[in-house]
């Protein structure tokens, strides 16, 4: 273990069971309104296995995040820098930079087109954007005590509003994930990877970690956080299999959304127009910790000591420019695809090859000083 100067003062620094809301406020995003026609297309009725798979590879992934974070006490800027020397580390932490600013982007992209869609669909994108990056920095700039404190607020709200979903159950079909294991094990993993948008976000721990008070304990939260959020893409993934028959489903964009249409309530009419207005609160947390990860690792980064907002300022003025850019269904599903082939080849390709690279640095290390 090694221990890091730049750790935050005690001041800053949260309880370890802040990291269970961390994973929740990241990964539970507006990606669960619609990844049950991608994972369909490959997978089928099988597609709730392909959940569960994806669900432990995120378990393996987190610990392997953790033996790295653990051993240097430190984030990301430390791990690459004392794992490939300072020059190879800077490139390596540009892309990171580079790459939670794409999730982030992704995010309020896809979150705009379901508005779009559902509610204001002659609003401008780039006016949505402005709105939604001017909300997110007032929340940044707060630090990431109320990042996270607006985390637990998201989870008090996506629990309502996802068992909402249950007024369907009346006219499901259990008989529709009949029978198990019906596709092939090549199908059920191509279903996994399709998946890989909507876990891309745990990758905000490698600059967190400092932040949680005996930061080692903080990693059964996170564990905790990911079986939580794991737990509720099953649950989805098996209402909408039982509901809409599979070519039903494999046409339906916004699956989450149009069960939201059979809620019947007295004093609302359209359920739909409350869930996505009310969504706004849970894709803010999604949006804010991977904002704050950028900010802070640009100030990491930068020689001189900068204000944190600085960068913040910066990352969010690109932001707001490649508004302009994604338009329509067809740019957002490209972002989509684009973002998706990139966290897949980031989570599964290369935090392995790191924590190798750590392991044989480590190893050497002590052969050295032995």
């Amino acid at each position: 273990m090694i221990p890091h100067q730049n750790t935050p003062s005690k001041s800053r620094q949260l309880s370890p069971f802040f990291s269970f809301f961390m994973t929740t406020g990241v990964q539970i995003s507006v990606g669960i309104l619609g990844f049950e026609r991608i994972l369909t297309k490959y997978s089928g009725h099988d597609a709730w296995i392909s959940v569960v798979f994806v669900g432990l590879a995120v378990h393996f992934f987190m610990w392997l995040s953790y033996q790295m974070l653990n051993h240097y006490q430190g984030d990301l800027v430390d791990v690459h820098t004392q794992t490939f020397g300072a020059f190879v580390g800077t490139l390596l932490n540009i892309y990171f930079l580079w790459y939670y600013s794409l999730l982030v982007f992704t995010v309020i992209s896809t979150y705009i087109e379901v508005i779009q869609i559902w509610m204001f669909p002659d609003v401008k994108a780039w006016v949505l954007s402005l709105l939604l990056l001017v909300v997110s920095y007032a929340y940044v700039t707060k630090g990431l005590r109320v990042v996270l404190g607006l985390a637990v607020i998201s989870l008090l709200i996506t629990l309502p509003l996802l068992f909402a979903n249950y007024f369907t159950l009346p006219d499901t079909h259990p008989d529709n994930i009949l029978p198990v294991f019906d596709h092939s094990l090549k199908d059920i993993l191509a279903g996994s990877k399709a998946m890989t948008l909507n876990i891309l976000g745990f990758c905000v721990l490698f600059m967190c970690y400092p932040f949680f008070r005996k930061a080692p304990l903080s990693q059964k939260w996170s564990h905790l956080g990911i079986a939580f959020n794991m737990s509720l893409y099953l649950l989805a993934i098996l209402l909408t299999t039982i509901y809409f028959s599979e070519d039903q489903l494999e046409q339906t964009v916004w699956a989450t959304i149009t069960l939201w249409k059979v809620v019947d309530l007295s004093v609302v009419e359209r359920f739909e127009y409350i869930g996505v207005s009310i969504w706004l609160f849970v894709v803010l947390p999604s949006i804010c910790l991977l904002l704050w990860s950028a900010s802070r690792l640009l100030k990491r980064m930068l020689p001189w000591n900068q204000r944190q907002r600085t960068g913040l300022r910066i990352i969010s003025l690109l932001l707001f420019g490649g508004s302009f850019f994604v338009v329509g269904r067809e740019g957002v599903e490209a972002l989509n695809d684009f973002t998706a082939k990139v966290g897949f080849y980031t989570i599964y390709g290369y935090i392995p090859i790191l924590y190798l690279a750590f392991r044989i640095r480590v190893f050497w290390n002590k052969r050295r000083s032995g």
